[in-house]
């Protein structure tokens, strides 16, 4: 009868894929994994650096465990651990993810010197008056006037938008792209809603609200036919 593998190794164009099984123990893991690297090291030129993703299923470690997942991997010379993939997540974890892509509503009028910030997207039902500040993890939606500041993906999410009925700001932040007091904006004014969001130059670009139809088709999160 042929023995279980329990550790998996295969070899990409980008580096090394490493499947841990997620049904065996730690230890039993570490072992077979230590066996494999250094048998699969013996053939490997040492002087290129070869990167490895971890593939570890259903299997939660700890950050010690992943730590030492990835110094046993180390020390077998030339291979650098690229990331350590799992399919599960710790509450904490689950908590912070449905923060990020929970919309927050808010009713009220942010005056100048008040910061309003989110971790995911942002409904203010209200004005932004110049020295006001929103910040957002996600997408901002003013119904109201912007004069003052918004800042949208304040993460890294270059994906976000920015929309208000009165779109006149006196900076528009997305990611960590900046527009100051667009010109387009401040000479015209508009009656109808617009939106701001980055182009594929990283510029930010202010434009009618229909455009985000199909420049962000995934801003419609409706589940379940809901």
């Amino acid at each position: 009868m042929k023995n279980r593998q329990n550790v998996t190794i295969k070899g990409t164009k980008d580096g090394l894929v490493l499947h841990l099984d997620d049904s065996c123990s730690y230890e039993e893991l570490k072992k077979e994994l230590d066996q494999k690297l250094s048998a699969n090291t013996q053939t490997q030129d040492e002087r290129n650096l070869i990167s490895v993703k971890v593939e570890i299923g259903n299997r939660y470690l700890t950050e010690a465990q992943q730590e030492e997942l990835k110094e046993l991997i180390r020390q077998k010379k030339n291979l650098v651990v690229d990331n350590i993939e799992a399919n599960v997540i710790t509450k904490e974890e689950a908590n912070r993810l449905k923060a990020e892509t929970e919309v927050v509503t808010v009713s009220r009028i942010i005056r100048s010197g008040q910061v309003l910030e989110v971790p995911g997207d942002l409904l203010l039902i209200g004005d932004v008056n110049p020295g006001g500040t929103v910040i957002a993890g996600g997408n901002i939606f003013i119904m109201g006037t912007l004069k003052g500041v918004a800042h949208a993906g304040y993460l890294g999410n270059d994906q976000a938008v920015i929309a208000a009925s009165s779109m006149k700001p006196s900076q528009l932040r997305i990611s960590d792209c900046i527009e100051r007091t667009p010109e387009s904006v401040q000479s015209v004014e508009k009656r109808e809603m617009e939106c701001a969001y980055i182009d594929d130059n990283r510029q930010i670009i202010i434009d009618r609200l229909q455009a985000l139809i199909q420049l962000r088709p995934d801003l419609t999160r409706i589940e379940g036919g809901h």
